[in-house]
């Protein structure tokens, strides 16, 4: 082997390796965040019981690929409990017998490795489109990304819908040499986010579009004989994506049984066409409602120290302004930037910018200020045009880009393993994102099992009073604290433990606590701790 190969396969393990050792041991040390007890228990109903009727607002696949974990687990759960799905989720890690610790980490797994592959869709997406020095730089904003690193080491849905979409353009990219290999990939790999997140509806046409394109470039025959393929490959990538969808679905239950949940909203216009068309099993149709009815409603939001009712638009690009490392962020337009003057990428442009505006778009209008994750695709996409940069010629430039990707390192490797909060430099770091945004930004939930250490390390004996947001339960973590809301203001005296997206959205008695208190610790920045 030569030596030049063999020292690029050694960067790509060295990074895919650093990104596995982030993920896993990341999964280790984190309780459940809000999500993943419903997914995970709604994969235990999957696999032991068959049955769809549980989080019908979101398609099989995530929670089969979840499930492919936890079948190790030797989970027990009551097939005649009937609560709602996030008690279900409850049930099944706290009240059942089982070990939450050894549960969730076989769930993370299943993701954690999809993670990993998706990793090497990113890297040959962007060598088919800028060398392998251009792979390696979008490997390089990839693995090192501190909010794939979070939400791939979790039992969600983000990333998985993300990675199989982009592994559809990718194909649909491939397809421009050998259409017959690469249109079924991409109608499958859609089908697949389809599948997963109904969030990916508005890449649909992007992809089916871009199918046929690709074929018509492939063809040299006359002008009838390639709009026939064209069209013809534009149909099958379709086809074969509804197929998709319909085989996840009776993977759960063969026979498809489903009762229409009560209190659906009854839309109308364009989203009561575009259900009404859609050639899915009634669950999904059903659960494309349940979103409606989320998005009908009025929530509260956090953004630069101000909580808010409602949705500005401009949530979301703020939101990833801070999270995102600023070095990444340079890269990401310079490599656009890049493939717009280079003649021959200009048409890649059209199978990772369209579809990446698309979906955020759709984001900004969307009625939940909840995070970051639900624009995840853009670490993806972005991911590839920035390795674009690797076709400037200019010695000064390849510096820069150097520069710039041990820039994203060193900021991602530095807030190791709180991947969770972490904001970039220009907006104070990690120690500094619970300031600007909450919920899945900065607290999730997820530092349980670390304030139940750091609680029995530092203050033994002293009374806890707990305002925590999540799914955990604090008991099982060895927390004894009592409900500051239960007695008079006068009477709380000792640790007054809030999470920090209840900080953010806090009303008047707790602004009232805490004001009276003093800040005095926090754990995993993502809970402050106050002594009064």
């Amino acid at each position: 082997m030569p030596r030049r190969r063999l020292i690029y396969i050694l960067a790509v393990v060295a990074m895919l390796g650093q990104m596995a050792f982030a993920m896993v041991t990341t999964a280790i040390q984190q309780s459940p965040t809000i999500d993943e007890p419903v997914y995970v228990a709604t994969a235990e109903v999957y696999r032991q019981q068959h049955s769809l009727r549980y989080n019908p607002e979101h398609p099989p696949l995530g929670k089969l690929i979840i499930a492919a974990g936890t079948a190790f687990a030797g989970a027990e759960l009551d097939p005649a409990y009937r609560g709602n799905q996030t008690r279900l989720g409850r049930h099944l890690l706290y009240e059942s017998g089982n070990n939450p610790f050894h549960l969730m980490l076989l769930a993370r797994l299943p993701v954690i490795l999809l993670t990993l592959l998706f990793g090497v869709v990113v890297l040959l997406f962007a060598r088919d489109l800028a060398g392998a020095w251009g792979g390696l730089i979008a490997l390089a904003m990839y693995s090192f990304s501190p909010d794939v690193i979070a939400h791939g080491s979790l039992a969600t849905l983000d990333v998985p819908a993300a990675g199989m979409l982009l592994t559809a353009f990718w194909a649909a990219w491939r397809a421009r040499t050998r259409p017959t290999l690469w249109v079924p990939v991409a109608g499958a790999a859609l089908g697949a986010a389809l599948a997963t997140r109904m969030s990916v509806l508005p890449a649909v046409p992007l992809l089916v579009l871009l199918a046929g394109w690709s074929a018509w470039r492939a063809r040299t025959d006359d002008r009838k004989r390639r709009l026939l393929i064209a069209a013809g490959a534009a149909l099958g990538a379709g086809v074969i994506a509804v197929a998709v969808v319909w085989f996840v679905y009776l993977v759960v239950d063969p026979r498809l049984r489903w009762t229409t949940p009560p209190n659906l909203p009854d839309v109308r216009g364009l989203k009561r066409l575009a259900v009404d068309l859609l050639p899915f099993p009634q669950a999904y149709t059903d659960g494309m409602l349940v979103q409606f009815k989320f998005e009908n409603r009025l929530f509260n939001g956090f953004l630069l120290g101000e909580s808010y009712k409602g949705s500005p638009w401009y949530y979301m690009p703020v939101a990833i302004l801070i999270k995102t490392p600023l070095g990444m962020l340079a890269l990401w337009f310079g490599g656009l930037f890049t493939m717009l003057m280079v003649p021959r990428l200009r048409a890649a442009v059209l199978y990772l910018l369209p579809v990446s505006v698309v979906l955020l778009l759709v984001t900004m209008t969307g009625a939940r200020n909840y995070g970051t994750r639900y624009a995840i695709h853009l670490h993806l996409f972005l991911a590839v045009a920035a390795g674009a940069v690797a076709l400037i010629r200019w010695r000064a430039s390849r510096v820069a880009a150097a520069l710039l990707v041990l820039w994203v390192a060193t900021s991602s490797v530095r807030t190791y393993p709180f991947y969770l909060p972490y904001s970039n430099e220009a907006f104070g770091g990690t120690a500094q994102t619970h300031l600007n945004l909450h919920d899945a930004n900065v607290d999730w939930g997820q530092d349980l099992a670390r304030l139940g250490q750091h609680l029995r390390t530092r203050y033994p004996g002293e009374q806890i009073w707990l305002v925590y947001k999540g799914s955990g339960v604090p008991a099982y973590y060895g927390i004894q604290a009592r409900d500051p809301y239960s007695v008079p203001l006068d009477e709380i005296h000792g640790l007054l433990v809030v999470s920090d997206s209840r900080v953010a959205l806090a009303g008047p008695r707790l602004k009232q606590m805490i004001a009276t208190s003093q800040e005095i610790d926090h754990v995993g920045y993502s809970i402050r701790i106050y002594r009064r």
